[in-house]
């Protein structure tokens, strides 16, 4: 697997530390489906989990898009794979392509890097969660537990797939 993530420092201010570690969250889910072709990609974990590399792609995809476009920027942009199966991102693999689901995650990636780097931690979002305001501080720390959540299943995926394994 190809890896080109830069580690976090140990010691930095609280905006370095967050985006550090959330590109770091960023860089290993492509790290996780390198080198894979398309049909691997789509490969499901096991019955009836329909998940798969692709679907986890896909997933953060919609994430970053939710939390940045809509949450943070009231931003009038449609939300990704947004059917009436609510788990569209993760069912409906089997004939996305794989070019166009990494490529729309990578421009919501550096869109949210964009929307973030214009703001203090402290902004609050232009739309409630709940019924709730939301800092970006707090998405931020959200979008690294998300991350960090669905890479470790896309570590197990990865093993179950070619024996590849690694943080």
């Amino acid at each position: 697997m190809t890896d080109n993530r830069v580690s976090p420092a140990f010691v930095a201010g609280e905006r370095v530390m967050l985006d550090s570690w959330l590109d770091w969250h960023r860089e290993t889910l492509a790290v996780k489906c390198a080198g894979l072709s398309e049909e691997r990609l789509r490969e499901r974990s096991v019955p009836p989990s329909s998940l798969s590399l692709l679907g986890l792609v896909r997933h953060m995809a919609h994430v970053e898009r939710a939390w940045f476009r809509h949450i943070l920027s009231d931003e009038e942009v449609p939300l990704l794979y947004k059917t009436d199966d609510p788990d569209a991102e993760f069912n409906d693999v089997d004939t996305a392509s794989a070019e166009e689901s990494f490529a729309t995650w990578r421009a919501e990636v550096e869109h949210a890097r964009e929307v973030s780097a214009r703001l203090p931690l402290d902004a609050i979002g232009k739309r409630k969660r709940h019924g709730e305001d939301v800092s970006l501080r707090w998405i931020l720390v959200h979008m690294i537990e998300e991350y960090a959540r669905h890479n470790g299943h896309a570590d197990l995926l990865r093993e179950r797939l070619d024996g590849a394994v690694g943080e």
